[in-house]
């Protein structure tokens, strides 16, 4: 698995992998998976449900959805802010 902790996304997957939570993730042709985020790296993530295991790449995945509250961060990574 590679290190993206500088990331919002790398915090984000990094949490889903450590804690082993059940997420939902949605692609971007409306299939649902879910199961259990248990690798990743920069263009593809690992998601296990039952005894099966399945490759997802990364540009295929609209949203990540856990069945959990996380909390990857303390302070906003980056924010922006339109008007005053």
């Amino acid at each position: 698995m590679v290190e993206q902790s500088d990331t919002l996304q790398g915090k984000f997957l990094s949490y889903l992998c450590e804690q082993k939570t059940a997420s939902t993730i949605f692609l971007m042709n409306g299939v649902k998976l879910q199961g259990i985020i248990t690798a990743y790296d920069d263009t593809s993530l690992l998601l296990r449900r039952e005894a099966h295991e399945q490759l997802v790449y990364k540009h295929a995945i609209s949203t990540i959805m856990p069945h959990n509250k996380v909390e990857v961060a303390t302070h906003p990574i980056a924010t922006t802010h339109s008007g005053s």
